[in-house]
């Protein structure tokens, strides 16, 4: 976890944008994990990683906490979520996964990473972040089914 502090600190001095230290936290929550919220004058991106390969990376800015802390582990709480990708995904139905067992199952299987940070710094910072993570580990449910390799 170290090295994606430094890594994240690196791309932001690219960018040219000054984050202090302690603007900046990574939780390694472990797997199993259990989720946990954005606490208040923080935003946050969530990384999902099942055995070598992530899963699902995204963000919630200051104001999205249900994103943050719940909506992944159930399939039918919002429009595009880690659960729904899941289900849909025919190489998981050895699992036997449905509606009711698949929050439990993510809870469970995958390790869950939460990079937290000061919404004092601009939304621009998450956004960079964001996208530098899903570039680099390339999670297997991210965007539309044609758009993935």
């Amino acid at each position: 976890m170290e090295d994606m502090v430094g890594t994240l600190f690196a791309i932001a001095k690219l960018a040219d944008l000054e984050i202090r230290e302690n603007q900046i936290e990574v939780m390694d929550r472990g797997c199993p994990h259990f989720p946990s919220g954005l606490l208040q004058g923080r935003m946050g991106i969530y990384l999902f990683k099942y055995g070598d390969k992530y899963l699902k990376i995204g963000k919630a800015g200051p104001k999205s906490d249900a994103r943050f802390r719940s909506q992944h582990y159930n399939p039918n709480s919002a429009q595009s979520t880690l659960a729904k990708s899941i289900l849909n995904d025919q190489d998981m139905g050895k699992f036997n996964l449905n509606n009711e067992n698949v929050g439990n199952w993510i809870k469970q299987n995958t390790r869950r990473i939460d990079i937290l940070m000061d919404s004092s710094l601009p939304v621009r910072v998450l956004d960079l972040f964001e996208s530098f993570l899903r570039c680099k580990f390339n999670p297997k449910y991210e965007g539309f089914q044609s758009q993935r390799e």
